[in-house]
């Protein structure tokens, strides 16, 4: 998805007339600081260098939260308040308004729907594909034993992995559309929705190469699929109209058309599930997300039959339970003699900045810090506005479905070479990175169980983001994770070349 910075949704004017992404970070995360840390949201605003210092604002917004359900609560609805009165939308004719006003702006393209049924044979079972095989049955439950009891997976992702292949009725999500926001993710849902028979309404930009891979996910799946379409556009109104032609005229840019794609979802029949998958490089992520959480409110406030889904991103800042804790402190104590023997002289080297123990044993919470510096600013942003959003609107009532996915080889990461490297390395540390595909399947099923089976009720809001998390090992590792990124990528960099 895309927001160039020119029209649509922006960055505020700074008083030098230029639009910094770091001043605006700075001041929401300050923002969200205030009523609960005011010595953090100071640190905030009077930090120096916001593109290499901004990892222990957020770490700290995140230790803000565990104090209380009240204080994590603060920090996500002030955070969004901030980030909807800073950010602005940028009109053709060169005004500008607060993001806040999408919520009311009358829409100036109105969409049909083309409805493209999938010819394919529906999937009545859950299968997982890992490492060449379609795991099912006794195979799946065996991976996910051996994840679960290696760390890779909470044991709570397995339960609710299992429960979903017990019940394949769940899989087709009877009687509700998915609205995929970033329909071409990489790692998004839509190709394995559709497989199950779901039906999927896509949202992404006006791209006929993206949109042809999309019409091919449809017509091999099981499913149907739901495309806006403008109704002023010469295009084609018929679901057997050639792909080409239908690729050509579909989409919307969303960082552009907040209500217009807000009233097309608007008018689309029975209950939504908000899917929230969008992505784009460096500021444009923040301008995307913010316009994805903009449409959100407004469709919410549009109708009362709405859950929101997201896939939490595994490289930021979490709070994990004590057994996470006490397996990363057992580990850290059963390193092998060799492992000690060289850790040490490195340790003291870098003066604790490499492979640091990942927890102080007992920590109840424990907060597992796995932001990557090379991801920058704007992603730890762009990601932690989804979990605002997600945590406000839980305690609203609303049905949520949000869990961390495991680190997994997609294009956005692989094209950095210190993190296609630590990626490779990443196995001798006891983490595990995840394919593409497996990714999917295993988050789709986690969708599905949020909507299905259910979410026990949880204290905090952590416990929340905890629950069923697939976060490939980081969280149990015995150091901690930033501190064993540079040795993973030195032992991976001659593979990963």
């Amino acid at each position: 998805m895309d927001g160039d910075g020119t029209q649509g949704v922006v960055f505020p004017l700074s008083a030098d007339g230029k639009r910094s992404t770091s001043a605006l970070g700075k001041a929401v995360v300050a923002d969200a600081l205030r009523p609960v840390d005011p010595p953090g949201a100071k640190g905030a605003e009077q930090e120096a260098n916001w593109r290499s210092g901004y990892l222990v604002h957020f770490r700290r917004l995140v230790e803000a939260g565990v104090a209380s359900k009240a204080a994590a609560l603060s920090v996500a609805r002030d955070g969004l308040d901030s980030l909807h009165t800073r950010m602005r939308f940028a009109w053709p004719d060169g005004d500008e308004s607060p993001l806040v006003a999408l919520h009311g702006t009358p829409a100036q393209t109105s969409f049909a729907t083309l409805r493209v049924p999938g010819a394919g044979q529906r999937e009545t079972e859950l299968s997982l594909p890992y490492r060449g095989e379609r795991l099912r049955g006794d195979a799946l439950a065996r991976q996910l034993e051996a994840w679960a009891s290696g760390g890779i997976i909470e044991p709570s992702c397995a339960e609710a992995v299992r429960e979903v292949a017990a019940h394949p009725e769940w899989l087709p999500l009877q009687g509700r559309t998915v609205v995929a926001l970033g329909a071409g993710a990489e790692v998004g849902p839509v190709e394995q929705l559709l497989r199950w028979g779901a039906r999927v309404a896509a949202v992404d930009l006006p791209s006929p190469a993206l949109w042809e891979r999309v019409l091919r996910m449809a017509r091999e799946g099981a499913g149907e699929l739901l495309v806006p379409v403008d109704r002023e556009a010469a295009a084609p109104s018929q679901p057997d109209a050639g792909d080409e032609a239908v690729a050509r005229s579909a989409g919307l840019n969303l960082a552009r058309q907040v209500p217009d794609a807000a009233d097309w979802l608007a008018g689309l029949d029975g209950p939504l599930i908000l899917g929230n998958y969008v992505y784009a490089d460096g500021a444009a992520n923040v301008a995307v997300c913010a316009a994805a959480d903009a449409l959100t409110a407004r469709l919410q406030s549009a109708r009362d039959d709405v859950a929101l889904a997201f896939l939490a991103t595994p490289t930021d800042v979490y709070a994990v339970p004590a057994d996470a804790v006490a397996c990363s402190v057992r580990a850290y104590a059963a390193r092998s003699p060799a492992a000690k023997l060289a850790g040490w002289p490195l340790h003291a080297a870098s003066g604790g900045r490499l492979l640091r123990r990942a927890y102080a044993p007992g920590a109840d919470p424990g907060i597992s810090d796995t932001l990557v510096a090379q991801q920058g600013p704007n992603y730890a942003l762009a990601k932690r506005l989804q979990r605002w959003r997600a945590t406000s609107a839980r305690e609203a009532g609303t049905t949520v479905s949000l869990n961390v996915a495991p680190p997994t080889r997609t294009r956005s990461v692989t094209k950095n070479r210190i993190l296609a490297a630590a990626y490779v390395g990443a196995h001798w540390f006891g983490a595990e990175m995840f394919e593409p595909a497996t990714t999917r399947t295993l988050m789709a099923a986690l969708l599905v169980h949020d909507l299905q089976g259910g979410q026990p009720a949880q204290a905090h809001p952590w416990q929340d983001e905890a629950h069923a998390a697939a976060h490939g090992g980081l969280w149990r590792i015995a150091y901690a994770p930033r501190s064993a990124l540079v040795l993973a990528a030195l032992l991976g960099y001659p593979k990963a070349r």
